[in-house]
């Protein structure tokens, strides 16, 4: 299993909008991503740096493997 790197919520953001993912909103301290064709809403956490678990449950939840992600 790929080793996961140490990303801020606003990084993860960046790459999942490479993924076809885009930001609605953002409240409080989570920022709502949908994507077109998907009824999966993901809420990434704006910290600086976010959890592995997490990250790894929100790359799930995108329908990415962990190695897509890394690309």
């Amino acid at each position: 299993m790929p080793q996961l790197p140490i990303l801020s919520g606003r990084e993860m953001v960046r790459v999942l909008e490479g993924h076809g993912w885009e930001v609605v909103r953002q409240r409080g301290s989570h920022i709502i991503m949908v994507k077109v064709g998907s009824q999966t809403t993901l809420s990434i956490p704006d910290h600086k740096e976010v959890a592995k678990g997490t990250m790894r449950s929100l790359i799930r939840l995108a329908g990415l493997t962990v190695q897509e992600f890394l690309e």
